[in-house]
This record gives structure tokens, C-alpha cells and sequence, in this order.
């Protein structure tokens, strides 16, 4: 697996585009999570349809066209320095497929920021874009708005990634070791969905998966976890990372089934790497190499996200 792109970072000043490629987004939560950027020197702008509603479809932020379009026309303004979403939900598997990736390639590489639905994006910036992109809190989103970590995390990641190449876990090795690859991941349900798909990556091979879920019971895990080892797609991964389990059952016998599915690939595993849906939560970039020591509780960044 080879490590990807890396955009620039933002500069002081620098417009940002809001877009909900996914779930419908409260008008207060998308003001507040604006007031936040506004705070960062960011001029941000809000695509057209970011509060639309789907007529038949409520989980839905307006219809497919309409979604694909707002985050296509953002990432194709020369003026637009990163793209940000509003929220995950579901739904950017929909959308997916009517974006033109030839014309967003030709706009060059910028930030793309977004997580859990999103999944299905990140997959896309990687294998269509060859860009390295960044897993964290949604623009619009209640764990972003109130958590002063979490803004803390992306504005440092955006402006100043050299200074946060290191995350260190709150939890344990689930298996020891170290390892080195390419990080890749997201949300499990969205990685598994995807299989099959031209947008997907082929497997983790080579890889540092890294891996959160939220509102799954454990047999679900377990379900979603033996696709991806059924179907091949993490023969030769070279780690894995796991982020947070928000409402995934009594965290006791979660871990049973990671250990039993995860535990038989050989590679480190580390738990708690402070990602995805739960307060607090870090900002990790995929398609960048790293290095996972699970004895440790570490994952390294070997170079900043972004340039």
C-alpha cells in the first residue's frame, strides 16, 4: 500500500466549504459549528443545499444530484481551500457514483474533513483522487460543537499538523507488537458496505486499519468484522488501531468478539485511539504512513498530514 498525496494545510484566512453529502443538518448546530470556524480566521460557505431536506426520504439531505453537486461544485472552486461536512447520517453511498472524479482530480488536491457515513467518501479520495484525507468531526455535529478537544485536534491538524503526529491510546493492546504501513479506515459497517464496489479499496493489505463503529451490537461487530475477513479484504493488513464503540453493548463483551475475530490475524491490535463517535474525539488522516506500537499504545505519524 502506498502512502498518498497530501494537500496543503490552511492558512489563516482561508475559505472552507460546508457540505452534507449525507444526513439532514440542524440550522443551530451548522451556525454554531460556522462561529467555530469563523474563530479559527477560516471564511467558511455553505453549499446551497446543506439544509434541504429530502420530500420522501427524511434521512436524507436533500436529494442525491442535489448533494453531489454542492460537494463537486465546492471541491472544483479554485477560491475553496478545504471541504468540510456537515454531518454523517447516511446517504454519500447515493451520491457517490454521480461525482465526476476526472473533473475534481483536474481542480488538484485540497482537505477533506468528514467521518462515520463519510466513510464511504474516504474511500473514494484514496482510490479515485489518490489524496490523502482527514477523519474527523463533522462541521455541524453536537460532539464537535461542545468539545473544546475535539475543535482543538482539528484546528491543529489543519494549520499546524506537525504538531500532532502522535496519538496515544486510552485503552491496551489487544494484541502486542509493532507495525508499520499506510493508515486507511473508518466506520466498519460503512468499510463492509462498501466491499464490491469501483470505489472501495481492493483489502487493507500493507495497511494500519484503523476502525470505530457506533450503535452495532456485538454479534453485529462480529457479523461486519467476518465479511471483511471472509471476503479477503484484510488478508496482510499490517495493524489495526480501534477507535470508539459508542452504544456497541457492554464494552466486556465487545472485546471478546474483536479479540476473537481480530485475534487470529497475527498483526498488532490497539484499542482506544480516542477516534470516531465519542466526545473528545482526534482528528486521524488516512493514506499516510505510520507506525502502530500496540505495547506502547501509540500510533505515529511519519510525516504531517498534510504539507
Amino acid at each position: 500500500m502506498k502512502s498518498l498525496t497530501r494537500p496543503p494545510r490552511l492558512a489563516p484566512g482561508a475559505r472552507v466549504a460546508v457540505v452534507a453529502p449525507s444526513g439532514p443538518v440542524a440550522e443551530e448546530r451548522l451556525q454554531a459549528g460556522l462561529d467555530v470556524l469563523r474563530g479559527w480566521d477560516l471564511d467558511p460557505v455553505v453549499a446551497p443545499h446543506v439544509l434541504d431536506r429530502h420530500g420522501e426520504l427524511g434521512y436524507l439531505a436533500g436529494s442525491d444530484a442535489d448533494r453531489a453537486a454542492d460537494l463537486q461544485r465546492a471541491w472544483c472552486d479554485p477560491d475553496v481551500a478545504a471541504v468540510l461536512c456537515a454531518r454523517g447520517g447516511y446517504g454519500a453511498q447515493r451520491m457517490v457514483d454521480l461525482l465526476d472524479w476526472q473533473a475534481m482530480r483536474a481542480a488538484g488536491p485540497k482537505v477533506f474533513v468528514g467521518f462515520s457515513d463519510v466513510t464511504a467518501l474516504h474511500q473514494a479520495f484514496a482510490t479515485r483522487l489518490g489524496l490523502v484525507s482527514l477523519y474527523g468531526p463533522a462541521a455541524a455535529g453536537v460532539d464537535f460543537i461542545k468539545s473544546a478537544r475535539a475543535q482543538e485536534h482539528l484546528r491543529a491538524t489543519l494549520f499546524a499538523p506537525e504538531t500532532v503526529r502522535t496519538l496515544v491510546s486510552a485503552g491496551s493492546a489487544l494484541a502486542p507488537g509493532r507495525a508499520r504501513g499506510v493508515t486507511l479506515g473508518g466506520c466498519l459497517a460503512l468499510l463492509a458496505a462498501d466491499l464490491g464496489t469501483p470505489f472501495a479499496r481492493p483489502g487493507a493489505r500493507g495497511g494500519l486499519l484503523l476502525l470505530e463503529e457506533v450503535a452495532e451490537a456485538p454479534y453485529s461487530v462480529d457479523r461486519l468484522l467476518t465479511q471483511l475477513l471472509r471476503s479477503g479484504w484484510l488478508d496482510g493488513v499490517a495493524g489495526i488501531g480501534l477507535g470508539s464503540w459508542r452504544d456497541c453493548g457492554r464494552y466486556e463483551e465487545l472485546r471478546a468478539v474483536l479479540a476473537d475475530r481480530l485475534g487470529g490475524l497475527g498483526v498488532p491490535v490497539v484499542e482506544e485511539l480516542g477516534f470516531g463517535h465519542c466526545d473528545d474525539a482526534v482528528t486521524v488522516p488516512f493514506g499516510v504512513p505510520a507506525e502502530l506500537d500496540a505495547d506502547a499504545g501509540t500510533l505515529t505519524l511519519d510525516e504531517p498530514a498534510l504539507r
